[in-house]
């Protein structure tokens, strides 16, 4: 009789191990809370921003396409784009809104360097572990606290042509009587100038301190390694303060260069109380000002100032796209 061998039984293979269940991201409740958080935070300056600078410039972009004159019994007419014509085509308005913004041109061409180099130095020369050091870091920090009507008036009587004025007086002392009655703000080789001066010396004080804030950034170990390798100061302040700064020095110079557009008040209080020359230091802000509360035409103030608006947006691209970082994209 023949046995027959059964097979041998199939080993055991193992279960696969099931699937992890799938765990869905979830959002943390903290990360949340602190985005409801900062919303309410910058709930008010948002909400300034949009009903003080938002709705005002829509505004006057609708007033730009009419008819508008202060005080008039008339309704306002629809006039399409003919206050945009006007502004580059009409010899009685593009005459001076051009010069005015070819002021604007030299005054930003000047101050944006000359201020921002002045408040680095101040900011490098501040920044020291002296005594006494916040006293002289307030000194120079004061003329931004004053507003720029009363900087304005008390430069008036610095550049008095009168023997009064204190600049005057002093070049007379200096010079035997040669020199001392200059007409600082009447000639229009000089009015500019002065109006660089005066407010060079009210705002380098706010840049200084925020250049001061970025050197307070850097690593003093820098400085030592830079020290052992034996650079000089001129080695290290290209080497290591320039790259430790770069974003605040960006950030200050485009600062700057949208306040300088911005020049008004000087401008118009010594225009009214100086004797400064007008031609020579019309600003776009103060041709827009003029125009709207001395000609009483709104209409056209509100095309002067959309249309300086477009070209301070451009030139603000442009710069940043000039000086930004190397690391930003």
């Amino acid at each position: 009789m023949t046995t027959v061998n059964p097979a041998p039984a199939a080993p055991d293979r193992p279960k696969p191990s099931p699937a992890p269940p799938s765990v869905k991201p979830v959002r943390p409740r903290r990360a949340n809370r602190d985005r409801v958080h900062g919303l309410l935070m910058s709930a008010p300056a948002l909400g300034g921003l949009i009903a003080f600078v938002a709705v005002p410039f829509v505004y006057a972009v609708v007033l730009s396409f009419y008819n508008v004159r202060l005080g008039s019994p008339l309704p306002p007419r629809f006039f399409g784009i003919e206050q945009y014509r006007r502004i580059f085509t009409d010899p009685d308005m593009s005459g001076p809104f051009l010069r005015a913004l070819l002021n604007n041109l030299t005054f930003a061409v000047v101050v944006v360097p000359l201020q921002t180099g002045l408040a680095l130095a101040l900011a490098i020369l501040l920044n020291r572990r002296l005594k006494a050091i916040g006293v002289f870091r307030s000194l120079f920090f004061l003329p931004v606290v004053f507003p720029m009507a009363l900087v304005a008036v008390i430069w008036r009587l610095i550049l008095a042509r009168s023997g009064d004025g204190l600049l005057n007086s002093a070049l007379h002392a200096v010079s035997f009587g040669n020199w001392g009655a200059l007409d600082w703000l009447g000639d229009g080789l000089t009015a500019m100038a002065s109006i660089i001066v005066l407010s060079v010396w009210q705002g380098v004080g706010f840049q200084m301190v925020i250049l001061l804030a970025g050197l307070q950034q850097i690593p003093g170990e820098l400085y030592e390694a830079a020290q052992l390798d034996r650079a000089s100061r001129w080695q290290q302040f290209r080497n290591v303060t320039l790259p430790g700064i770069r974003g605040t020095l960006t950030f200050v110079a485009m600062l700057t260069s949208v306040l300088s557009f911005r020049v008004f008040d000087q401008v118009y209080v010594l225009v009214h109380g100086g004797g400064l020359d007008e031609d020579a230091t019309r600003t776009v802000m103060y041709q827009a000002v003029t125009t709207a509360f001395d000609q009483n035409n709104i209409g056209q103030a509100s095309a002067i100032t959309v249309v300086f608006f477009l070209i301070v947006v451009a030139l603000t691209l442009i710069q940043r796209r000039v000086v930004r970082p190397g690391n930003e994209d």
